[in-house]
Parts: structure tokens; C-alpha cells; sequence
């Protein structure tokens, strides 16, 4: 039989996890039987991650019923077709990690097996001609998917860049809005039970008791409720992932944005570049044993495509995640969960991830152990498999000479991981798994853009003659091709999104849930 239903739920922290959170929450279950109540103080800074996302964002936005349009307007954001790394592989090499497929499989056989069956005959056609995503971005055009299945333009999917600070203003007056009580203030002493050991009540700071069932953690790395208070326990992972530190700049924006994101590799770590509509965010990704914070930010600095315009924020962390991300009666969202750094701009999804897993997972007040179990079972895979793919673009760097590459290229790498690539070494096939973030597009475009050519490829392919293949892969690209050249460019695409909701607010000089523009 069902248990009594939790009345009370505190979220702990804002910022785009505890606003998620709440919007969520707040969205899906009924206001009349759950109170909830997010506690956050506007003297903690919030770390601002997620600038850059990946496609389940728009998951995310349909299921609030957010407006795509307002979206764009109201957090600055631009178009995302995927990523672009440079350097990556040799120091001169770049490709297109993209939202979408390469080809079209032929008689079950994934499409790159053709490619490299041409390839080893002399073709040196680059695997990102058959992707419409990566085209599409490095042409600085943008377009929606088409709904009809058998175009060429329905093979990719988009994201956004965002202004995450403006993102979780945005959800905070869409929670509000819809019932959440926002409470100012810092928590000054959560206390447990001596009984079971579970959250009771958090003291604040002017003296309040704020009592809960069920408490959900966002208050970012330190972990305060999930660490703090119940110490869970932590799974370093920097033995994989090295760096260790980053700073941030935001600065002028001086052309056009771009559709993608940029992930520069430096002698030691990386640096992002994500366009906005009013500015371009700017930071470092770096290892302290190998470069310090001042030497980290003058690279930074001098590498700016703008002015600055803001100063540098640094951000010391552990990479990894907790022992158990759900701890009694606490649930840890976002980096109270776990850390893994935004090369593939999965902040933000790790959050949306943890979300609809509590929904699915929501215990009643008895609080069955089953809805632990699976709810941490799944984000601990989650992590891992985002973990695995992040290692794979260090161990797979082909930088030879610098120290802190040749480590990371010398690693020894989760077991798992190691069968993935040398199966993709020895044969091309790489595995398909149904949970879990990055599909077979997304492992290809990373063992291509960084030189890992297999062995061989499926021996099937051999029958199909030189010829057929090579018609059939011109197809493809010409069709992709005339597709792109249609596309309006990406800055038209993101003032055609703003002007639709100008025609729709005109006097408005407000978003609909108070944003100031």
C-alpha cells in the first residue's frame, strides 16, 4: 500500500540547480499536497555553470512548457550545433563534435564503416562532410530539424548557449510563480535525528527553524547538507582527470556568434569559448601541478577576443562525485552530486538527469530503501559514462612533448573505457548502450577528430565496390550541401527567435516571468 505522501520539501541553494529543482518540482506535483520551500542567500556567489548545454535542454523547457522563443530571448542565449575542438588531437588538427548522425546506416552497418572502407582505398573526404550538424556550424547557419524523417535535415538535433545566471532568474520567477516559497537567508546548522539519523530541521541565521521531509542539496561543491552534515562520503577521480582549477572572464562580444562552442587545448588543459547574444563567456581548464593561477589567467587574458568585461573568477574543485548522490532523506543536485568539467558541456544535463530521476524515484515519508537504491544506481552510471567519454579526449591527445598531455596519454583508464577503444582500434565497432548519455556519433567524433584510426573496418562492406560507395557518400554530402546553403545564418535564426516574441509582447518590456531586458 502507498505510504503517506511528503508535505514538505527545502531545497537548499539556487543557481541553475536549485531553480531546476524547484521549477520541476513545482511543475509536477500537486501544489495542494507538497509545499515547497528553496532557501538561498544572494550573499553566496553561485559558480554559473552551463553556459554551454547539449540538446536535452530543450527536453527540459518542453516539459515546464517554457516558450523556445522567450527562452532565447530571456537568458541571451544562441544556437548550438556542437562543440568544436582544436588542438585536440596534434596542435594543428580541429574537428566537429556534432548533434547529429554521420550518414545513413546501409543494411544494419553504421555508415563510418563505409567511410573508412573508402578511406583505406585513397579517399581523404572528411567524416564531417556527412554530418548536417557539423556543416551546418562550420557555415555559421542555423535552421530546426525538419520533422519529416527521410530529409537530411531531420539527422540533427541543437542546444543553446545561455546565460545561466539569467537561466535561473528565469526559473526562479516561473517557481515562484507557480507556488514555491523563496526563503532569504543561510543556513546556519542543519539538525538530525537521533534516531534514524535523517535531516529534521535547518536553523538559519536569524534564528528560524525551517523544518522537512524531504531536503534536497544544491549549495554547490562544499556539499552542505549532503557532506556537511550527513558525510557521505567522495569519489576523487583526478587520478583520470587531472585538472583541478579553472578561471573565468567573460568579455566583448566582436563578431557574429557562432553555433557551436569552442574547446581550445593549451600545454597544459584547455579553454572554452561560448558566443552569447551581449558577450562571450571565457575560461580556462587547467592542472595546478602543472601551471599556476597566475600563468593560467595570463594565458587567458591574452587569448581574449574582446575586452573584458568582468574579472576573472577562480574555481578550485575535485573531480568526481559522491559516494551516494540520494543519503537518507537528502538528495544532492547538480555539484553538491558530483563534479566532472564542462568539456562536453554536461553540467547542466547532469542536473536535468538527477531531476526527473527523483521524480520517477519519489519516495513517500516512509522513505523505501528501492527508490535509494535505483535512484543512485542510475546516477552513478550516468557519471561514469560521462566520466569515461571526458577521458577518452585526454588519453587519445596526440600533443607529443608536453609534460602534462604526456601523462595524461600514458594513463592508465578505467577497464571499461580500455575494451571500448581497443575494440574500436581493432574492428571500428563501438558499443551501443541504451542508458546513459553519448551515443555512437559522439564516440566516432572523437576517435576520428583525434587521429584514432581502427585496424579494419566491417568485412562486409568489401562487396560494394569502390564505386558505389563513393557515389553514394557524394550523395550524401551534395544533398547536406544544398540543405545548408538554404539555411538562413545563425544570427538571422536568433533574431527571427527575439523578434517573435517582440511581436507577441510589444509594449512588454519584461519577460513573462520578470526578467528585465
Amino acid at each position: 500500500m502507498p505510504g503517506q505522501r511528503i508535505q514538505q520539501v527545502v531545497i537548499v541553494g539556487g543557481g541553475t540547480a536549485g531553480w531546476m529543482t524547484a521549477a520541476a518540482l513545482v511543475r509536477f506535483l500537486p501544489s495542494a499536497l507538497c509545499n515547497i520551500t528553496l532557501v538561498e542567500s544572494e550573499q553566496i556567489g553561485t559558480v554559473g555553470v552551463g553556459e554551454a548545454t547539449i540538446p536535452h535542454i530543450r527536453h527540459f523547457n518542453q516539459l515546464l512548457g517554457i516558450d523556445e522563443n522567450e527562452f532565447v530571448r530571456a537568458t541571451q542565449a544562441t544556437y548550438k550545433l556542437g562543440i568544436q575542438f582544436t588542438g585536440w588531437g596534434s596542435p594543428d588538427t580541429s574537428y566537429i563534435h556534432p548533434f547529429g548522425l554521420y550518414g545513413h546506416d546501409i543494411s544494419g552497418i553504421d555508415f563510418h564503416h563505409y567511410w573508412l572502407r573508402l578511406r583505406a582505398l585513397g579517399d581523404d573526404s572528411p567524416l564531417e562532410n556527412y554530418s548536417i550538424a557539423a556543416v551546418a556550424a562550420l557555415a555559421e547557419k542555423f535552421s530546426y530539424p525538419d520533422v519529416n524523417p527521410a530529409s537530411p535535415r531531420s539527422d540533427f538535433g541543437y542546444a543553446f548557449h545561455l546565460d545561466a545566471s539569467l537561466y535561473a532568474q528565469y526559473l526562479r520567477g516561473y517557481a515562484v510563480q507557480k507556488g514555491v516559497v523563496r526563503i532569504e537567508g543561510k543556513v546556519e546548522q542543519v539538525q538530525l535525528s537521533s534516531a534514524t539519523g535523517f535531516i529534521e530541521s535547518l536553523v538559519l541565521e536569524t534564528g528560524e527553524q525551517l523544518n522537512g521531509e524531504l531536503f534536497i542539496d544544491c549549495t554547490g561543491f562544499r556539499g552542505l547538507l549532503i557532506e556537511g552534515a550527513l558525510k557521505t562520503g567522495y569519489e576523487d577521480w583526478r587520478h583520470w582527470l587531472p585538472c583541478d582549477r579553472a578561471v573565468a572572464m567573460p568579455c566583448e562580444r566582436i563578431r557574429e556568434p557562432l553555433p557551436y562552442t569552442r574547446a581550445i587545448a593549451q600545454k597544459v588543459g584547455w579553454q572554452w569559448r561560448i558566443p552569447l547574444q551581449h558577450r562571450t563567456g571565457n575560461g580556462q581548464v587547467y592542472c595546478s601541478e602543472y601551471l599556476s593561477d597566475d600563468e593560467a589567467l595570463h594565458q587567458l587574458r591574452s587569448q581574449l577576443e574582446g575586452a573584458p568585461t568582468g574579472e576573472p573568477n577562480f574555481l578550485r574543485f575535485v573531480t568526481g562525485r559522491r559516494k551516494q548522490s540520494w543519503n537518507k532523506n537528502c538528495v544532492a543536485i547538480g555539484l553538491a552530486s558530483g563534479f566532472l568539467e564542462p568539456l562536453e558541456s554536461t553540467s547542466i544535463y547532469l542536473i536535468q538527469v538527477g531531476i526527473l530521476k527523483l521524480l520517477e524515484c519519489f519516495p513517500d515519508a516512509d522513505f523505501v530503501a528501492i527508490n535509494q537504491l535505483e535512484f543512485n544506481r542510475h546516477i552513478d552510471l550516468e557519471y561514469r559514462r560521462v566520466r569515461d567519454f571526458l577521458i577518452l579526449h585526454y588519453k587519445a591527445n596526440a600533443r607529443d612533448g608536453e609534460a602534462f598531455w604526456d601523462a595524461c596519454r600514458a594513463m592508465a583508464v578505467p577497464e571499461e573505457l580500455e575494451r571500448k577503444i581497443h575494440l574500436f582500434r581493432e574492428s571500428a565497432h563501438i558499443e551501443h548502450y541504451q542508458q546513459g548519455l553519448f551515443m555512437l556519433p559522439s564516440w566516432l567524433a572523437v576517435y576520428i577528430g583525434q587521429g584514432v584510426i581502427p585496424e579494419g573496418h566491417d568485412a562486409r562492406v568489401v562487396r560494394h565496390t569502390r564505386e558505389a560507395i563513393a557515389d553514394y557518400l557524394q550523395t550524401i554530402h551534395q544533398g547536406i550541401r544544398a540543405d545548408v546553403d538554404a539555411m538562413p545564418s545563425h544570427s538571422s535564426a536568433i533574431q527571427a527567435a527575439v523578434n517573435a516574441m517582440q511581436a507577441r509582447y510589444p509594449e512588454a518590456s519584461m519577460s513573462l516571468y520578470g526578467l528585465q531586458q
